[in-house]
């Protein structure tokens, strides 16, 4: 028999993934401004474009877990 699929841990586990993803972003800005003399152009457009993809999966993920709680919500 096939496992049920368990999603009452899905709110908590965004919320890791959104904490993780803002101290990635935080720690790239404080390396490229350690070491902006040592970097090249190139190199500090690509952290700034990565940063931008960050922001845009956490608003993603923002809506993804207002609908978890909305779901769980309404199943509860």
């Amino acid at each position: 028999m096939a496992k049920r699929d368990d999603r009452s841990n899905n709110p908590e586990r965004i919320e890791n993934i959104i904490g993780n993803t803002l101290q990635n972003m935080d720690e790239a800005r404080d390396y490229a401004k350690a070491h902006s003399e040592e970097l090249s152009e190139e190199e500090k457009q690509e952290i700034e474009q990565k940063n931008e993809r960050r922001e845009q999966s956490i608003d993603g993920l923002r809506q993804e877990l207002k609908d978890e709680v909305n779901d769980q919500e309404n199943n509860s």
